[in-house]
């Protein structure tokens, strides 16, 4: 057995286009050789929310867990579905008695990987500490596994870097999502713990982080009301690689993806 595993994380994905791209992404040549993967869901349902049908859509095309931020019980309906799929999570810190669970732990063959999500408080609403929730769930995950995957969805950059070095060397990677623009600061920290302040999203590459111009420059230009619309266009995948040592647990390399589908005027 490769002494290593490898991590696919996709950022956020908006609406129809961006899980279609997802879809596209990983049934072809161009998807990275993965042990697993991940996808923030939070926005799948035409950019706020999820439905189950969109939760199946996604399994089946191939990802292992979603994860989720801020919207994700946009929707009323998850509360009747998310108790039947554990390998969707949500913001562990959220209060306790939400629906759901902050962290999953993830089989593969003889390796567990543990996969937590966390929701920021910088310019969002307000949550538990989400460095106080790591410490408690970190702890709980270092008895079955040293790999640890982090999502932190968060608004403020410092807000990630803060959390990044906080864990360094106590979790194999923290990745940021939330902001939907891919950053370009992939690193492995020094004590082995690899890190990117947002992995990106998965949406429509003519739009603003998915969504249709009109609205957004009828709320910004005349600052007036708008209801957001999902981009129409081609979209783009967007991600990282993660390989990590099966028992250390330290990342070995983190590594930027960006997979751009050919042209589709398909919209939510």
């Amino acid at each position: 057995m490769d002494s290593s595993i490898t991590i696919l994380f996709l950022g956020d994905v908006v609406g129809k286009p961006g899980r279609r791209a997802v879809a596209s992404f990983l049934g072809s040549e161009a998807k990275p050789q993965s042990d697993v993967v991940i996808v923030n869901a939070e926005n799948m349902a035409h950019g706020f929310g999820v439905t189950e049908t969109n939760v199946k859509e996604l399994l089946e095309a191939g990802a292992d867990i979603l994860t989720g931020g801020n919207h994700t019980f946009d929707r009323k309906e998850i509360f009747g579905f998310i108790a039947q799929y554990p390998t969707m999570i949500r913001p562990a810190n959220y209060p306790e008695g939400t629906p759901g669970a902050g962290m999953y732990i993830h089989t593969v063959g003889d390796t567990k990987v543990a996969v937590i999500n966390l929701l920021g408080r910088v310019f969002m609403d307000a949550m538990r500490s989400p460095f106080q929730i790591a410490d408690e769930l970190i702890e709980k995950a270092k008895k079955e596994t040293n790999i640890i995957f982090v999502d932190m969805h968060a608004e403020a950059t410092a807000e990630k870097v803060a959390l990044g070095w906080y864990l360094d060397g106590r979790v194999s990677a923290v990745v940021g999502t939330h902001t939907h623009v891919q950053t370009a600061d992939e690193r492995i920290l020094p004590k082995g713990t690899a890190y990117i302040t947002d992995a990106g999203c998965c949406a429509p590459i003519n739009s603003v982080i998915g969504m249709d111009f009109d609205a957004v420059f009828r709320r910004m230009i005349q600052q007036l009301p708008a209801r957001f619309e999902v981009a129409i266009g081609p979209a783009a995948a967007c991600g990282v690689t993660i390989k990590i040592d099966r028992e250390s647990g330290k990342a070995i390399s983190i590594e930027r993806v960006r997979y751009v589908e050919t042209d589709n005027a398909e919209s939510d």
